[in-house]
């Protein structure tokens, strides 16, 4: 016998998710705001990607190509890829979204890292899954904690490469031999979504193990380097069985046409991406030197924010930095719901921007920088 309850009620495990809490955005009070919360370009977006947005929007009133073929064909001429084996989606949280829906299922688990990306969570929770969660070393991936990890039960492998909010990157012999020691059912999930900033001989984003292999993906995004946050663009790239399964529940129409072609004039322009990555590895030596030279602990990173470790003394944590720096009119991006109580992160903003929090930071620890 069926119980009538007197509301809707959501199917179990549903009310059990924690909310996504996005980086704040305001400061109240303070005369001139820097948002550093959220990872964004300073650069802002191609100018080429612009004109492209500005003309397809006068045809509003089109549906817009629901394989978004002139987004995924810039994406293969740029990084030598076969179309067909790309997917496109509304941010690469809807792909990854995608993927959880469509092959896990209540009983199923699938691997986080402890300071992995929230959104991994959410979405295995969401299709009734277990996430099983590993703990890093020192903000570093650990494979052989996750190699551990792994059971009958396991289907869903998800690294962050490099790691947000941490910084830091697995090279690409340890994602070689976390791979290999997986079994063939389990799909290693790689995401790759500040993969355009790093600048390390031994790192790779994942193409080429996509391509050997029927069991990889990797996401990219257009939200860090391109500056198309507001457009929510995303990509995959996988094995054909795979994406066909994915398109098979896929929107229609996931993506709109502005964005479709927005982002395909951005990763066409190397120049402006080149561009953009110069200005952060300037600033990412930088920013690290300052902070440390004030006392500051900094995880060592190779995207475009730094992982800022505080003193564990009255007055000189995190939250009480946070409010200083707040105070001023510069925002970061608290990191406690990753399990870094006493960590803020900082995205590599504007010359001003950063010579502003170095300053800041150096007032509220007493020092100079």
């Amino acid at each position: 016998m069926s119980i009538v309850t007197s509301e809707p009620v959501p199917r179990p495990g549903i009310l059990d998710i924690a909310a996504y809490v996005p980086g704040k955005e305001h400061a109240p009070g303070a005369a001139r705001v820097f948002k550093l919360s959220s990872n964004e370009t300073p650069l802002g977006a191609s100018p080429k990607a612009i004109e492209a947005f500005q003309q397809a929007a006068s045809h509003l009133e089109l549906y817009p190509d629901g394989q978004a073929m002139a987004l995924r064909e810039a994406i293969a001429s740029v990084y030598g890829l076969n179309v067909a084996n790309i997917i496109c989606g509304n941010g690469s949280d809807e792909l990854l979204g995608l993927l959880c829906h469509v092959y896990l299922a209540p009983g199923d688990e699938a691997i986080i890292t402890q300071h992995g990306f929230l959104v991994y969570k959410i979405q295995i929770m969401g299709a009734g899954a277990q996430p099983v969660e590993v703990k890093e070393n020192d903000c570093q991936v650990d494979v052989d904690a996750i190699l551990a990890a792994v059971t009958d039960r396991t289907k869903m492998v998800f690294i962050a490469n490099p790691g947000n909010p941490t910084g830091t990157y697995v090279p690409v012999s340890e994602i070689r031999r976390l791979h290999a020691g997986l079994p063939k059912n389990v799909i290693l999930v790689l995401d790759a979504a500040y993969a355009e900033y790093v600048r390390r001989n031994d790192y790779e984003a994942g193409l080429e193990l996509v391509s050997a292999n029927s069991n990889v993906v990797m996401c990219r995004t257009f939200s860090k380097v391109y500056g198309l946050a507001a457009l929510r663009v995303g990509w995959m790239y996988g094995p054909a069985a795979i994406l066909d399964a994915l398109n098979r529940v896929r929107g229609p129409f996931n993506m709109n046409a502005p964005a479709i072609a927005a982002g395909a004039a951005a990763v066409r322009d190397r120049a402006f991406v080149e561009k953009a990555v110069e200005h952060n590895t300037l600033w990412l030596d930088k920013l690290t030197h300052a902070f440390e030279t004030i006392g500051l602990k900094v995880t060592p990173s190779v995207t475009n924010f730094v992982l800022i470790h505080f003193p564990d003394v009255d007055g000189k944590r995190a939250p009480d930095a946070d409010a200083f720096l707040t105070s001023r009119g510069y925002i970061l991006r608290a990191v406690k719901g990753y399990g870094l109580p006493n960590a803020l992160r900082m995205t590599v903003g504007s010359e001003e921007a950063n010579r502003g929090v170095i300053e800041t930071l150096g007032e509220f620890m007493g020092r100079s920088a």
